[in-house]
């Protein structure tokens, strides 16, 4: 038998030391050729280290959180023969869950992501020890604790046996959970306690956003936008070219209306370098549109809005979405916004004060969409209202030219063919 040691690989771009974000072996553990050995946080995204030999493990270089150079030991794994007894680099790592909250077109020159093994799953209960903690994202941890399921008796089928939403569901569907619990454990005392540890994206996602808040002058602006118009409108384009084009949301018609906008106010479509004291504007509209996913907000960038149509802005919108949720969308993917498009959706509640992705000085948030009596030519009518609500950096943009931004960004919105008039 002979020792493999695996060095913490060269990232690129210049990047000396990453952050251990999680392993998803330990020593004692039989792994294969790429199979996923752990997770490493840069400065611009997560990335998956992969194996490049069969053996077993024995050691592992560091813990999660910890600060780790370029080119220090990893891990090491037994391998049958004489091995490989020099230290080698691990194969070229796979990007695989960006930075937050810069939430990204696909380079078909890198590498594709490598699949992480599922686990076998040979019934819904599996036993763990019980300090041991399984594998799953906040969004599980919280959807098992409103059922009453111990974690750690469901056995995961996801990548390294992480535990998803529909390992849940087959555990209560095979019996195993009581359909009593949500109930019994509403009423129950409660006496746990829980760390976790801040660290990997949730870290990132932190630091951006109080430096964002200690550095930038940010201030808020909301407007109501009457969306009855462009709603008919976007009604009556599904019915006609959805099922040969794609389906329409809001958000397409909020990018051309950005797109529209900038072009009366270049300024709002700018990054500021504030050490250099430089603003840069910008005649490429690459606009970042945030994302939520299970570890946390990222914002992939649709680029060049400017030159793109309804329903290709719609299907670019739609693949950056989903690859940041699947945590395949690239480095590349999620860098260079220079305007912010955040919307929560049907969960965007009345108004919001979203904190500004620097170096961008605006960032235009959505809230969601509800029927209110409005006065209209003197008769009380039932309309659609949206507010915008929308932070600007106050160190490079006026107040005022800020409200006239919006009020431009609303009147395109509420006459929705002036969005496609040249």
């Amino acid at each position: 038998m002979g020792t493999h040691v695996i060095k913490m690989p060269d990232i690129g771009e210049g990047i000396a030391e990453v952050e251990l974000s999680q392993w998803h072996v330990k020593v004692g553990d039989l792994v294969v050729e790429d199979q996923v050995l752990a997770d490493v946080m840069t400065d611009k995204a997560m990335v998956d280290i992969p194996s490049p030999v069969h053996g077993k493990v024995i050691a592992l270089g560091g813990q999660p959180g910890e600060v780790m150079a370029v080119g220090s030991v990893l891990i090491s794994i037994e391998v049958e023969g004489a091995g490989n007894l020099k230290e080698s680099a691990a194969p070229a790592p796979v990007k695989a869950t960006p930075e937050a909250p810069k939430v990204e077109t696909v380079d078909e020159s890198k590498p594709a992501a490598v699949p992480r093994p599922a686990a076998v799953c040979q019934g819904p209960m599996v036993a763990r020890e019980a300090d041991e903690r399984p594998l799953a994202s906040p969004a599980v941890r919280k959807h098992a604790l409103d059922l009453g399921i111990q974690l750690r008796l469901v056995r995961g089928s996801g990548p390294a046996g992480r535990v998803l939403h529909e390992d849940l569901e087959a555990y209560l569907a095979q019996g195993q959970a009581n359909a009593s619990a949500p109930v019994a454990a509403a009423y129950a005392q409660r006496n746990d306690e829980e760390q976790i540890q801040v660290i990997g994206m949730r870290r990132k996602i932190a630091q951006r956003m109080q430096d964002a808040t200690q550095r930038a002058a940010h201030f808020s602006y909301v407007e109501e936008i009457d969306v009855t118009a462009i709603e008919e409108l976007r009604a009556h384009l599904n019915d006609k070219h959805g099922a040969s084009r794609g389906k329409l949301t809001l958000l397409p018609f909020l990018v051309r209306a950005l797109v529209v906008a900038l072009r009366d106010f270049p300024q709002m479509n700018a990054r500021y370098d504030d050490e250099a004291q430089v603003i840069t504007r910008l005649g490429a509209v690459h606009v970042g549109v945030a994302t939520q996913s299970d570890v946390g907000l990222m914002v992939p960038v649709v680029r060049h809005a400017e030159a793109r149509s309804l329903w290709d802005s719609a299907a670019e919108i739609s693949r950056l979405a989903s690859a940041a949720r699947n945590g395949k969308a690239s480095r590349d993917e999620l860098s260079g916004s220079t305007i912010t498009l955040t919307s929560l959706g049907a969960l965007g509640g009345i108004v919001s004060t979203p904190v500004l992705n620097l170096p961008e000085v605006a960032i235009v948030g959505v809230n969601k969409i509800v029927e209110r009596p409005m006065v209209v030519k003197g008769q009380v009518v039932i309309r659609k209202m949206m507010n915008l609500s929308s932070s600007f950096d106050h160190r490079v943009v006026d107040g005022m030219d800020a409200a006239l931004f919006i009020q431009a960004i609303r009147g395109l919105i509420e006459q929705p063919a002036t969005l496609f008039v040249e």
